[in-house]
């Protein structure tokens, strides 16, 4: 086996507030020391995930006890985008792997651009049919998560209507508006109708739509997606779930102000799209800390990073999805494997001070970069 092109990786522990997912598995470590590739952990990186030094060790990692450490390797894999805190770590000669978000955080892209990081973003990241890979399992656990924590939300006590998703004998249950039929909302609607709630789904393809009845046979209620339609359904609702999403780019806001004003009392909104800037004109960025707050009488839950709460499940989820494309990374450098795979380099945001996505540099304003090309 030849040598691969990066023969070093760093997995830091992750610093967003109440975040404790871990961006690699033991077993993903076993497969890039098998393919000659050195993985270094920083010390309790996996705490969070139920996942101990120890099994780190075992896999074939060596834990080192310092992020400088973890972050000094030639490419770096994170789940989250770097914090303020990092922004030092990063140079010209880093390949940095990580949920980027860069349209909903401007100031990691111009710390990306300034130190000439080369960034690729899981969510960017598309194959040929515009499926999105890398972002598909954390959206699959925020969509299972959204009804769950609105339900938690809805109790009397803990700020809500005091509704029960599922009614009771003789008393109607909750009603639950998805706004989105992608990977998040479907998986938000297939729970909440497990939940016995009322539930109607909104998207605009609707081709996706009749994808969804035909499986779910009439459970899930479709509807086509207008201003009226959103509307006269937010109205109604007792929970929303925002689950809206544009690959690379911000959400578009599809719920007003107003239609949030026009919402029974006590109603709550979860904005999963708050990571690319919320669907939700109302929305601003919450922490599992301190996840709610409260517009116009409307309960809102809009952490952003959901699938943080579950971090056991998320890590495991996660690594299944991107170890093929970290493996590619590393074995052909980033150069290359953006020339060999056009998913990958879908998924390059910066390199050498440009910005590579088309969407990512639409929304900041700056010329697009070829992927490609940058890297000459």
């Amino acid at each position: 086996m030849s040598a691969p092109a990066i023969s070093t990786v760093g997995v830091p522990r992750e610093v967003k507030t109440a975040e404790h997912r871990v961006a690699m598995t033991p077993d993903g470590v076993r497969e890039l020391e098998r393919h000659g590739v050195n993985v270094y952990v920083e010390t309790g990186a996996g705490e969070g995930a139920s996942i101990s030094d120890a099994d780190y060790v075992a896999a074939g990692a060596d834990i080192v006890p310092t992020a400088a450490d973890a972050w000094a390797q030639q490419m770096v894999i994170k789940v989250k985008e770097p914090k303020p805190d990092e922004f030092g770590f990063l140079r010209p000669d880093l390949t940095l792997f990580t949920y980027l978000h860069l349209a909903a955080y401007p100031e990691v892209a111009q710390a990306l651009i300034d130190a000439g990081t080369t960034g690729i973003a899981y969510e960017t990241v598309q194959s040929s049919d515009g499926a999105l890979p890398l972002l598909a399992p954390m959206s699959e656990v925020a969509g299972r998560l959204a009804p769950q924590m609105g339900a938690h939300c809805l109790e009397r006590h803990n700020g809500g209507r005091g509704v029960l998703m599922g009614g009771a004998p003789g008393v109607r249950p909750a009603k639950v508006v998805v706004l989105g039929a992608g990977n998040v909302g479907w998986n938000a609607a297939w729970i909440a109708a497990g939940m016995e709630a009322e539930v109607v789904l909104i998207d605009k393809n609707l081709d996706r739509l009749r994808w969804v009845d035909q499986i779910h046979k009439g459970r899930i209620v479709t509807v086509a997606s207008n201003r009226g339609a959103i509307e006269r359904s937010v109205l109604e609702a007792d929970l929303v779930i925002g689950a809206v999403l544009v690959a690379g780019g911000r959400a578009p806001v599809v719920v007003s102000d107003d239609m949030v004003r026009s919402m029974k009392p006590r109603a709550v909104i979860v904005d999963v799209a708050v990571d690319q800037g919320g669907c939700i004109e109302t929305t601003r960025e919450t922490t599992h800390d301190d996840p709610t707050y409260e517009t116009h009488g409307v309960l809102h839950y809009a952490v952003g990073n959901m699938p943080g709460a579950v971090p056991h499940t998320s890590t495991y989820a996660l690594t299944n999805a991107t170890l093929p494309y970290i493996l590619e990374v590393a074995v052909h450098g980033a150069a290359g494997a953006a020339r060999r795979d056009p998913a990958l380099a879908l998924g390059v945001n910066t390199v050498a001070g440009a910005v590579t996505n088309g969407p990512v540099a639409e929304f900041l304003g700056v010329e697009a970069a070829d992927p490609v090309d940058a890297f000459a």
